[in-house]
């Protein structure tokens, strides 16, 4: 018997296929890369976690959450120094990098090397890149691609989730 297929079997079959073609992407960008000299993982349990770090930072590092926008006093920090993952003290970002984007959030340009891992977060429906502390795991926010020069990127940083070491006079 020969059957046709209908208008909404096609957008099915379509649809299936870009789903597809967004799961593959999504596999192998998250795929972890080989790197040498990564930080050595950091595994705590629930328990220790909620010991080491504040609700509101427990909150934010182990559930993804996000701070309110101008919430965080690191957001108007404009000394030398260094960025740290409020969980681990892992280094994350140099002040450098650091520039006002506008949108309540500290926000860099440039990560320190091997300090960030990287997933996709369908949270907003549309895809977006979360990215996390590379030792502990700890979300830290997510990077978009309106930044300034050089990179063209925006880590758009929870405050919560960072701690501030200034650097020696």
């Amino acid at each position: 018997m020969n059957r046709h297929i209908n208008r909404r079997e096609w957008l099915g079959v379509i649809a299936a296929g870009a789903l597809g073609a967004v799961a593959a992407r999504v596999i192998a960008a998250d795929a972890p890369a080989a790197a040498s000299g990564a930080p050595t993982p950091l595994k705590l349990s629930d328990a220790e976690w909620r010991k080491r770090l504040s609700p509101g930072q427990y909150a934010v590092l182990r559930n993804e959450g996000t701070e309110r926008p101008r919430s965080s006093p690191l957001n108007d920090e404009k000394r030398r120094g260094t960025y740290h993952c409020a969980g681990c003290d892992l280094p994350l970002f140099s002040s450098d990098t650091k520039y006002e984007s506008g949108t309540g959030w500290p926000s860099f340009h440039t990560a320190l090397p091997g300090a960030l891992g990287t997933k996709t977060d369908f949270k907003a429906i549309l895809p977006r890149t979360e990215y996390h502390c590379a030792r502990c795991g700890g979300h830290q926010g997510h990077v978009f691609d309106d930044g300034p020069a050089p990179t063209g990127k925006r880590y758009c940083n929870n405050g919560i989730a960072l701690r501030f070491a200034p650097a020696e006079a």
